[in-house]
């Protein structure tokens, strides 16, 4: 079989600039969210001075703040981070699926690769596995895969 001619992104974050968005709801599990993708971020050569927080209420007000952020074009991506954990009522149902759809419509229309490290869990000991204990943190999940479609996208395009 022929060599197949590979484009992957290379996981070097020096030079390029990130917003995280995110939650105030769910905070003490979006906390470690954040952690973990500002400590990925920074090991993979990102610079402190060139990452930006910004809180939002909740995980619904993510999609619009994502847009907005996004075309700024101060930053080269944009990772979300935010929790909605299953109570009593259809509220999660309605509030997991319009960020799902949200951001994707966000990251489609500004060609920003936006991450999704929006937990959506049925239980809280489940966030709490997925925010930084037995599987994993979905904060540095999240932050790896807008790295990624930077470095991917930068092949994409055509040379200036």
């Amino acid at each position: 079989m022929s060599q197949l001619k590979t484009i992957e992104g290379h996981l070097q974050a020096e030079g390029l600039r990130f917003a995280l968005v995110a939650s105030r709801f769910n905070d003490f599990i979006v906390d470690r969210l954040i952690s973990g993708a500002v400590d990925y971020l920074l090991r993979h050569g990102a610079k402190q001075e060139n990452l930006t927080l910004i809180r939002v209420p909740g995980a619904f007000e993510m999609p619009l703040i994502a847009q907005k952020t996004a075309a700024q074009n101060q930053f080269d991506g944009v990772v979300c981070l935010g929790a909605v954990i299953r109570g009593a009522t259809p509220h999660f149902d309605f509030v997991a699926a319009e960020v799902a759809k949200g951001l994707a419509q966000v990251s489609l229309a500004s060609s920003v690769p936006i991450g999704f490290g929006i937990l959506t869990t049925d239980t809280l000991e489940q966030a709490i596995e997925r925010a930084g204990s037995k599987a994993g943190n979905k904060g540095v999940e999240a932050a790896q895969a807008v790295l990624e479609s930077i470095r991917v996208l930068e092949q994409l395009s055509p040379a200036s």
